[in-house]
């Protein structure tokens, strides 16, 4: 299948530390790929590398064909950061048909991205009045508006509740069935099984790339927490024998 994100051998530094390690992988066009680790494994700086907003010591980083960050890809890939990115002093409505403009779409399609991440009924109030988890699905209504090929989601689930988070995975499902490409984070374990395949990652070294019952046979347990810890374990126990020899 052909991949929209490929990584080499990426290795960042910062401040002194390796934050990612020589990662590898690639991300197949049309899928929901979960890039799942504890906070500080690096998830947001790996994505921040393939949006093209990251300093990279070395290795390459691949975008839908090309070198990651060319101003071309500006306008094929959205990117939804953890803090919200919108106007506090706009109305949701304002919000997303602003960002609608700039991408070339129209009002339609402003207010069906907005009835999408379950904000219609909100779409009059100003964004600053709402909660932080209604602030965050605006920020994602202001990402999909584009329609973007490529959309990367920095845990775009935190604050919503179980329902609107079962509603949101399966609008990135429908997606991706159209074509769009999805790399979610998360650090929550229990979404990995909502994702064609995943990446985990743990202090900036990618430990697996499968998908979820790939995970588990590998790991040789049903339970993908269970699994995700063998992994880290065996690793572990890998790097502390190479170090003893």
């Amino acid at each position: 299948m052909e991949s929209a994100i490929t990584l080499d051998g990426l290795v960042v530094d910062r401040g002194g530390r390796r934050v990612l390690d020589g990662v590898s992988c690639a991300v197949p066009r049309g899928s929901v790929t979960g890039l799942l680790g504890p906070s500080g494994s690096g998830k947001t700086t790996l994505m921040r590398a393939v949006v093209g907003v990251q300093t990279v010591s070395s290795g390459t980083v691949t975008v839908l064909g090309r070198p990651a960050g060319t101003p071309a890809l500006r306008q094929r890939v959205g990117y939804l950061t953890q803090a919200p990115s919108v106007y506090a002093d706009l109305t949701v409505r304002e919000n997303v048909r602003y960002f609608a403009a700039v991408h070339g779409r129209d009002r339609v399609d402003a207010d069906r991205a907005t009835a999408e991440v379950g904000l219609a009924e909100a779409a009059g109030q100003l964004v600053g009045s709402l909660s932080g988890g209604q602030r965050s699905r605006v920020s994602l209504a202001c990402v999909l508006v584009g329609r973007p090929e490529l959309v990367v989601l920095d845990e775009p689930t935190v604050g919503q509740d179980p329902v609107l988070r079962a509603d949101l995975w399966a609008r990135f499902h429908e997606m991706a069935a159209t074509g769009t490409t999805l790399l979610v984070s998360s650090h929550v374990m229990d979404e990995a099984a909502r994702c064609d395949r995943l990446l985990l990652i743990r202090q900036g070294r990618l430990l697996a790339d499968d998908t979820p019952d790939g995970v588990r046979a590998a790991a040789g347990v049903p339970d993908l927490d269970e699994a995700f810890l063998r992994l880290i374990r065996a690793t572990e126990a890998g790097h502390a024998g190479r170090e003893e020899s």
